[in-house]
């Protein structure tokens, strides 16, 4: 079984936690995920299935984009409601004001992951680090904001949601933390919902519940999308009979003998179909030797 599927991933669920789901109801045992999703968040989740796990590498680096939730006058160790109040501080902050803070956060920005996260300093997690009280230095990242847009705000409350769409790797969490600083506030993440990544939208996604329904009902196959539906950015050429069994075979095709590529790169990654327009998997352009070699392959020969 090869495929993809979309999972809508609930509150208090790791991504790891739903690879361990999805893995149970199809009987699995290769699954993994496109991107992490921290415990809080929910949204747009690809699981990657069988062959389709050896694609991860090749997905190219997708924009995402949420809706987050915010409250200004707190700030956490987690950054988000999840933490430890270390400040609390008293906002009266206009609409207009939280409205002129987003607009100097568009385009390329520098970060600074957070201590509780994923990234490693000399092999160690920052997190384990985090949670043993250790707070180490963290080079900036550049990120770039594409769209950030105020969804609402409410005065009493001191709280509201914007929409962000965003480069790969940057921390929401981070991003809300430097809007209260900009504010002279403080902020908090209160909750976060990817709604887009690597084109696939919110509506495209099944819901965990959901999936386990369908695991009963015998029809949750019926919602794995083909291999090469995350793959559309690379070029597409159909080879013969004879190149599909070399190709499988771990042997390289002739450029001259391939019809449809155009102009291709050094490197460049082309997505590889049979006669019969079967995905077969990707191949690596290599001008100067004239050839495509196998990069990955997903339709094995029996």
């Amino acid at each position: 079984m090869n495929g993809i599927i979309i999972i809508d991933k609930p509150k208090d669920y790791t991504s790891f936690d739903v690879v361990a789901v999805i893995r149970k109801l199809l009987g699995e045992k290769k699954i993994g995920h496109t991107g992490t999703l921290d415990p809080m968040a929910t949204g747009v989740l690809p699981i990657l299935i069988g062959r389709a796990t050896k694609l991860q590498s090749f997905i190219m680096e997708a924009d995402k984009e949420y809706i987050a939730e915010f409250r200004l006058g707190v700030v956490t160790d987690t950054l988000d409601i999840t933490g430890k109040v270390i400040a609390s501080m008293s906002s009266q902050v206009k609409k207009s004001d939280v409205e002129a803070a987003l607009m100097q956060f568009k385009g390329g920005i520098k970060q600074v992951p957070p201590m509780y996260s994923a990234v490693q300093k000399n092999g160690v997690r920052l997190y384990n680090l985090a949670r043993r009280g250790i707070e180490v230095e963290r080079e900036e990242r550049e990120v770039f904001i594409h769209e950030l847009k105020l969804l609402s705000f409410d005065d009493t409350l001191q709280a509201g949601t914007f929409l962000v769409n965003c480069s790969k790797g940057t921390y929401v969490r981070t991003l809300c933390d430097d809007i209260g600083k900009k504010l002279s506030c403080g902020a908090v993440l209160t909750g976060l919902r990817r709604i887009k990544t690597c084109d696939f939208n919110i509506e495209n996604s099944v819901a965990l519940d959901e999936a386990k329904n369908f695991a009963i009902n015998g029809t949750l196959k019926e919602h794995i999308l083909p291999c090469d539906v995350i793959l559309k950015q690379y070029m597409k050429i159909e080879i013969s009979t004879a190149q599909v069994n070399r190709f499988q075979n771990g042997g390289s095709l002739s450029l001259d003998r391939v019809s449809g590529l155009g102009e291709a790169n050094q490197g460049e990654l082309v997505r590889i179909y049979s006669c019969g327009r079967k995905f077969i998997g990707l191949g690596r352009v290599n001008v100067e030797k004239k050839e495509i070699s196998t990069a990955c392959l997903i339709e094995i020969s029996k």
